[in-house]
């Protein structure tokens, strides 16, 4: 499929043909949801931790005598039905990961770039490699370009540059190829990836 590139002035780089492998699958939501599901899964910290019964600090005195109080025979204050009783079966340190095979990975990246593309939300530019350039001409010029939105995926590295003057944009993202993952391509609005980046990507999916 064909895909006109452009610079970051606005201006036409020519065309250029998108691998159908990556860019012209149908998209599948439950594809897209396990690999996003993944990502969260491991990226949570999981050190979530409430105290048990044998946790808390209380005497282990018994409460009352065993017998005459006409009550409960209680052992002791921590029980978890007393205020300040351990908890019962609560949250402890845990892993939330899961295992995903790489070739579904693959396959959900390939589907995320897919999905920008048959929606129309995929920008291809010639590069942003940058001698110099600062945050207002940057923010200028991605305005005039009407990205509100946007994730940029640069080649193997990100032109340091670039990278300092987008810093304090908000609403950019910039990775490297090795760096694009599904998450970050559904939660911008557009996605924006360079010539570099598209080589890579089409290296590293292949």
């Amino acid at each position: 499929m064909k895909a006109d590139v452009i610079k970051l002035d606005g201006s036409s780089a020519g065309t250029l043909d998108l691998d159908e492998a990556l860019f012209g699958l149908e998209p599948r939501a439950d594809i897209l949801h396990r690999v996003v599901r993944w990502q969260r899964n491991n990226a949570q910290a999981g050190t979530h931790k409430v105290k048990t019964r044998s946790e808390v600090s209380y005497s282990t005195k018994k409460i009352v005598r065993q017998k005459g109080s006409g009550g409960a025979r209680h052992g002791a204050r921590s029980a978890p039905i007393f205020r300040g009783g351990g908890v019962y079966k609560g949250p402890t340190p845990r892993s939330h990961g899961h295992e995903l095979t790489k070739k579904f990975r693959k396959l959900g990246l390939c589907h995320a770039l897919s999905a920008k593309a048959v929606a129309g939300e995929l920008v291809v530019i010639d590069s942003i490699d940058f001698n110099d350039v600062k945050t207002s001409v940057l923010a200028k010029a991605i305005k005039e370009l009407g990205w509100k939105r946007a994730l940029i995926i640069d080649g193997a590295t990100v032109n340091e540059n670039f990278a300092r003057a987008a810093r304090n944009i908000e609403g950019l993202d910039i990775l490297p190829s090795m760096g694009a993952n599904v998450f970050d391509i559904l939660k911008r609005d557009t996605l924006v990836i360079t010539k570099a980046g598209l080589e890579a990507l089409e290296a590293r999916l292949k």
